[in-house]
């Protein structure tokens, strides 16, 4: 019963946003407050409805009910109530309806949060997400219903894939889809006001908190896909450029233009055309990316589902969204006029700067991920594009924007002084220059380019504490003034310098990668392995049980000094783990780390000698990829707590309009 009722509450939201998507966006036209005044209702009624719909099928997998087709495919009574809570969105139906979840969520929030915007524009927004969440709720019930029955039910259940069960993975995926939705709150922002003619200062006020919002969850998102895949596969890498890795990092990227593009749009009443076609691609890439997991082109551990059907369905989603917008945008953006001027050397300057770097990048990793699938698919030569591809293209990019990162705060509006700014930032280059030397002098000489990363870290991280200082005129007034300005700054101040500050941390943590030191070694218990000074000994390897595996277990004892004399440091445990039901083996990686560096120890297959191979890595500063993610995200929280979001919301300038209708019996 509580599984029809999720059923049946879903086909009820199909219906919601359909008048969601129709009603208000009619009542915008004509000016009836009533009829705009839908839109509201529906997304409310909408996000309890979807809601219902995840709660019943959670509840399916909690009690295990076997005769729910999607349950049988994804649990077991043996799994952890975690994993059976969190398998939920582990397969394909189950993440479609998290992701239509997390689209009622986004519009429940706009309805709740929105009171402060002109009712047209809302309803226009509103009725944008409805038609969004109209095309996949079709796509659901359509092709991907997670309510199917079967009888007679099995005994038990086929159970999750085994690399999936991990706390990481488990809440990867609500972040993402937390930014992959959240982006489309912006998007429909884009299409309201391309409706609408109409894009301001007020405008962009309205859509940054979204757009910043979306970027910190996807942002946190990405670090966890990226921290599971180093501690989990065993491999001890953190990116591989896998093309599901690069359609959660494309619109990353132009999210993050995207944010800063709305700043000047805000102060300079400028960029606006350039500003709506960021907030259409950054949305059109999150779809992108649902259709690579979902559409049969893509054979990885992230693909969801290989039916050539549901991709059609979800191309043809694609097709409507994307080439509505583009068309509408086409249309409508002419008449987006800027009206501010400023000077190629300003803070304005710096922010486009950011743009172009940040988009070309975008650009490059789109080709280098669908160029190969483009060919695959009409039948040219198959290509496999990796590292050295996004390496030589991509990071090169990436250089002088982190540069300008660390001087465009210090530009004023309108007409900078470049000079003026660099004199300023003398504390960056000694900074700069001392790291430099000194990674030199540790490493004996390089990497080259691993050591100016440094030195880049070094530039971005010194540029922003020297910019804070001057924003409260640290060593030019009494100490205590300066105390009094740090209180005073406005939130949205801190946030800014957190972010790329954060920036700086994961940049040293990618550079200090090529310093890394790997050794393999098959080891009989009492057997050792020497890396970066620390000396490990297998002492045993035991079998032990786990809820739904069996796992064989090492012991390690870990010293750091002259081997056989070194002071104790650790045991470490890694596991090779058999899950009987699906006939798998995965890793579980032991991870010593003191915050500068990480000892990996990983576990392989054993021999017929009774030995056992053992992969070790020493990697310096990984911890801060990951530091630098979660500062950066931080940032971005800190500023949404700004109080200018909350009060004195900014007002659009009257402009000559009709009347609008009451509603009914007013």
């Amino acid at each position: 019963m509580i599984v029809e009722l999720g059923h049946f509450a879903l086909i009820l939201a199909l219906f919601v946003a359909i008048i969601q998507s129709t009603v208000p966006l009619i009542g915008a036209a004509r000016r009836h407050v009533g009829w705009m005044a839908i839109g509201k209702s529906c997304a409310l009624i909408g996000f309890a409805l979807t809601a219902l719909s995840m709660l019943s099928l959670m509840y399916a997998y909690v009690t295990s009910d076997f005769t729910v087709v999607n349950v049988v495919e994804n649990s077991h009574t043996d799994k952890p109530l975690l994993y059976q809570i969190t398998g939920v969105w582990g397969n394909h139906e189950g993440s479609m309806l998290l992701w239509v979840f997390m689209l009622s969520l986004c519009a429940a929030a706009v309805a709740l949060f929105s009171d402060n915007l002109p009712p047209a524009l809302r309803a226009r927004v509103l009725s944008v997400q409805g038609m969004i969440a109209t095309g996949f709720l079709l796509f659901i019930l359509l092709t991907s219903n997670p309510f199917l029955r079967t009888f007679p039910p099995p005994p038990n259940g086929q159970g999750l894939n085994p690399v999936l069960q991990d706390p990481g993975l488990a809440f990867h995926p609500p972040f993402l889809y937390l930014g992959y939705v959240g982006f489309s709150v912006a998007f429909a922002f884009a299409v309201a006001a391309l409706i609408e003619g109409r894009v301001d200062a007020a405008w962009a006020r309205w859509v940054r908190p979204w757009t910043l919002a979306s970027w910190c969850f996807l942002t946190i998102g990405i670090a966890m896909g990226s921290w599971w895949a180093y501690y989990t596969l065993g491999w001890g890498g953190w990116w591989f450029w896998d093309p599901v890795e690069n359609a959660s990092f494309m619109p990353w990227l132009v999210g993050t233009a995207l944010i800063h593009s709305s700043i000047v749009v805000e102060k300079r009443d400028t960029l606006k055309s350039w500003t709506i076609l960021l907030a259409i691609i950054t949305f059109s890439l999150s779809l992108v990316g649902t259709f690579l997991v979902r559409s049969g082109v893509l054979t990885s551990v992230h693909a969801f589902a290989t039916d050539p059907q549901r991709g059609s369905f979800i191309l043809l989603l694609l097709v409507a969204a994307i080439g509505g917008s583009l068309t509408l945008y086409a249309i409508r953006a002419p008449s987006l006029k800027g009206g501010g001027l400023f000077a190629p050397i300003s803070r304005e300057g710096a922010l486009v700067l950011n743009n172009v770097l940040l988009s070309c990048g975008c650009a490059t990793v789109f080709l280098g991920t669908l160029y190969p699938l483009f060919l695959d698919a009409t039948g040219g030569p198959k290509l496999s594009v990796g590292f050295p591809f996004f390496n030589r293209t991509f990071a090169p990019m990436m250089v002088p924007m982190v540069i300008a990162v660390g001087i465009g705060p210090m530009l004023a509006w309108k007409r900078g002084d470049i000079l003026g700014a660099l004199q300023r930032l003398w504390v960056a280059y000694i900074a700069t220059a001392l790291v430099v030397l000194g990674a030199f002098y540790v490493t004996h000489g390089g990497p080259v380019l691993a050591v100016f990363g440094l030195g880049l870290s070094a530039w971005l991280a010194t540029a922003v504490l020297t910019e804070f200082a001057e924003r409260i005129r640290l060593f030019r007034i009494p100490l205590g003034d300066s105390l009094r300005r740090a209180i005073h700054l406005p939130r949205a101040s801190y946030g800014m310098s957190l972010a790329h500050f954060g920036l700086a941390v994961s940049v040293a943590g990618f550079s200090a990668s090529a310093w890394a030191q790997e050794a393999i070694q098959a080891l009989k218990p009492g057997g050792s392995i020497d890396i970066a000074g620390y000396h490990l000994t297998l002492e045993h390897v035991d079998h032990v049980p786990g809820p739904n595996f069996m796992a064989d277990d090492a012991s390690i004892r870990v010293t750091y000094g002259p081997k056989g004399g070194g002071e104790f440091v650790a045991m470490m445990h890694p596991q090779r783990r058999f899950f009987p039901l699906q006939q798998q083996t995965t890793g579980e990686t032991a991870i010593r780390t003191n915050l500068l560096a990480d000892l990996y120890v990983a576990l392989g297959d054993s021999g017929t000698a009774g030995d056992w191979t053992v992969r070790v890595y020493w990697k310096p500063l990984v911890p801060w990829i990951w530091l630098g993610a979660v500062i950066m995200a931080f940032g971005g929280f800190v500023s949404l707590s700004d109080r200018r979001w909350r009060v004195g919301a900014a007002a659009r300038a009257p402009r000559r309009a009709e009347q609008p209708v009451p509603a009914a019996g007013e």
